[in-house]
Order: C-alpha cells, then structure tokens, then sequence
C-alpha cells in the first residue's frame, strides 16, 4: 500500500476511548449500524451543482468499469457532497513528529495494555493465522492497533460519499476515481451494503483501514460466511486481509521484524536508539512507507508479547526538555488547571494552548513552546 497507506491511515493522535473491547462480546459476522446521523455538518452531503453533473457523467461511463445500474442507484443512494473532506484533502498537516515522540503514542501504555487484552481476547484467531500465513501474530494485533485502536476507531464517512468528493474535485481524481469504482464493486460483491460502508475522510476502511483497491487485491474471507467483512465487529476477516497482505508484499515466516541494537544500522533521531532491520521491515513498510510506522509496529508487536520499552535513551529535544520534563511540565499543568489532554510527553495542540494560556496568565509572552524555564516557574 505504501503511497496509500501514508495517506489514508488514521493518525495516532486521534486515538482514545474507552479501555473496553466490544469484539470479545460480540457475535460472529455482526457489522455495527452506520452512524452517519452523528457526523458534523461538514461531512454530510450538501448540494453542489458542479458535483452533480461529474456524478451523472461518472454514471454513464460505469458500465465500462463493469458496474451494473442496481450497483450505481444503491451507491449513490443518500450519498453526496461532503465539503469536509475537501477541506482535510487541501489542509494536510505534515507532521513533524520525533521517533521518541511517535513510539510515545504508537507504543503507549495504554496501547500496550489494549494490545495485551485484544491479543488475549482474539488468541485463537491470531494463532490461526500465524499458521496459514506466516506473520507473527503479535505483528498483525500491532498493525491492528496502529491503525484503528483495536478497532475502536475506524472512521464513520459514508465511502462512496467520500471518494466520489474526491475524485470529482480533482486534485488526485484519477487515484479516487479508482477507489470510488472498487468500492462500488465491494458492494456490487455483496461483501457489504452501501450505506455500511464508512471509514475514514479519504477513504480507508475497517479494522485494519484498508483503501477500497487494497481491499479487490487482498481481503479475505475467513469466517468462510461469503463476505470478506474487514467491518464486522469481528475483526477475523480484516486480520486475515492484513497476514495475506503481508504474506504477497515479502513477508519471510520464521523472521523477526528486527530489534534495537546498538550495531543496528538505522538511527531515525539522531543520538537515539539504533536499530537492526530485517526483510519483514520491509515488508511492514509496503503497508505503510515509513521507518517510523514499522519500528512503531514492531517494538507494540515485541510489547504485546511481554517485552519491556526500548533500553536506549533519546536526548534532550530542541527546547532542552527530555521526555521525563515535558511529562512534568504537563502534570503541572493540569495541576494548574490548564489541560494538556494526558501526560505523555509529547507536546501535541493540546499542550500548547496549555502552555499559551498558563504564560498569558502570567503575564508572560504567550509563545507556546516548553522550557526549562517554564518548568522551574511551574
């Protein structure tokens, strides 16, 4: 998935919820209702005359995709103008995170301990696949957590609304217009009905968020009931989709994903831990084409099984703050009343508008940015 997988996976810092995982009380093969009805305004459909007429021109060349007319009337039924993704779509921040800073979020404690209970709960599951398709257990539990907390958060945008938005603005039209014909072929299959079909703002979708042309080329049925539901409150098929997308993108059975060590030879931060990498890095990165997504699923793999956090140390960050001070810095905070949204050391929005308004407060310059001397006046 590389390029698409970048592009359409939720981000980490949206994650949360409660500790609870409904798929261990879940009945096999049930799909959650859609909740379309709680969206924002900004992502529901609006009339737009410029979107109606590219979707009555997509309609007369869908025969040529091998899409039938009972496909396109129950895809296109309620489906619309979503102005918000237009917006997300053109307003992508390029985050700039630290390794130290995203192996805080994508290996936390509280991932850790998600992971653990979700790994118990669906042991079976993930042992069967290990078998048939060679991935380490513990490394399709992680993708699963990086990707939807365990199924927690798999996006509630109606899919056909959202890639027809996006094909018919044009920016990468032709990529959505892809995605938009093989969403409407998932349906057409029966695999799921068109209003069931939600996911994220662009498109990426169920447990594990797979894009709809990922979805043509690897998910699987593995509860064997005709339907390869990656949406079901059972996560089986959207795990098994995963393994076999591992499996044909290189994955070598009986090899680790690699380890920190100090011989490693991959340093994503600079004076940070190092790290020795296998094939399987590799193969981890064609479901997402980043070190720093692949170390994150490796080391919450190696957590999972009952590993302890990474041995080395990251230094100081530009401001002058480790991680053990801006974890201060927050808990002080809060204690002031100023909400950080968690102490975790990593110096997202939330923390900043603390910091802005504790230093208004005072009387300060109101700049934002962590310090020593922001933590000594704490």
């Amino acid at each position: 998935m590389s390029f698409s997988r970048r592009e359409f996976a939720l981000t980490l810092g949206a994650f949360g919820g409660a500790f609870g995982l409904s798929a261990c009380n879940s009945s096999r093969g049930s799909t959650a209702a859609p909740r379309s009805a709680g969206l924002a305004p900004e992502f529901r459909p609006q009339p737009n005359a410029g979107y109606d007429a590219w979707v009555a021109s997509f309609k007369n060349r869908a025969g040529g995709y091998g899409l039938s007319a009972a496909t396109i009337a129950a895809g296109f039924r309620g489906a619309g103008f979503l102005p918000g993704v237009i917006e997300r779509d053109r307003n992508q921040t390029e985050f700039k995170r630290s390794l130290e800073d995203y192996l805080s979020i994508a290996a936390s404690d509280a991932r850790v301990a998600k992971g653990r209970a979700a790994f118990a709960c669906h042991r079976t599951t993930l042992n069967a696949l290990e078998a048939k398709y060679g991935v380490d257990a513990e490394i399709i539990c992680a993708i699963w957590g990086l990707e939807s907390q365990y199924g927690e958060r798999m996006g509630d945008i109606p899919i056909i609304s959202s890639t027809s938005t996006l094909a018919f603005d044009g920016r990468r039209g032709v990529f959505f217009e892809k995605q938009l014909v093989a969403a409407l072929k998932i349906i057409q299959n029966g695999d799921i009905s068109a209003e069931r079909m939600v996911g994220s703002w662009a498109g990426a979708m169920g447990h594990t968020q797979f894009i709809p042309t990922s979805y043509e080329g690897f998910a699987v049925d593995f509860t064997g009931d005709g339907r390869r539901d990656i949406w079901s409150a059972d996560p089986s098929d959207a795990l098994a989709s995963t393994a076999a997308y591992l499996q044909r993108n290189g994955w070598t059975r009986g090899v680790k994903w690699g380890s920190e060590s100090s011989s490693g030879t991959l340093q994503p931060q600079a004076g940070g831990p190092k790290f020795a990498t296998t094939g399987n890095f590799r193969a981890i990165k064609r479901y997402n084409n980043s070190d720093a997504y692949a170390i994150g699923v490796g080391h919450l793999s190696d957590r999972i099984a009952g590993a302890g956090p990474l041995r080395g140390q990251f230094p100081p960050d530009a401001n002058g703050l480790t991680k053990d001070d801006r974890i201060a810095l927050q808990q002080r905070l809060t204690r002031r009343g100023f909400d950080t949204g968690g102490a975790d050391g990593v110096f997202g929005p939330k923390s900043q508008a603390a910091v802005r308004d504790y230093q208004r407060s005072k009387g300060l310059p109101v700049t934002g940015t962590p310090s020593q001397e922001l933590l000594r006046s704490l």
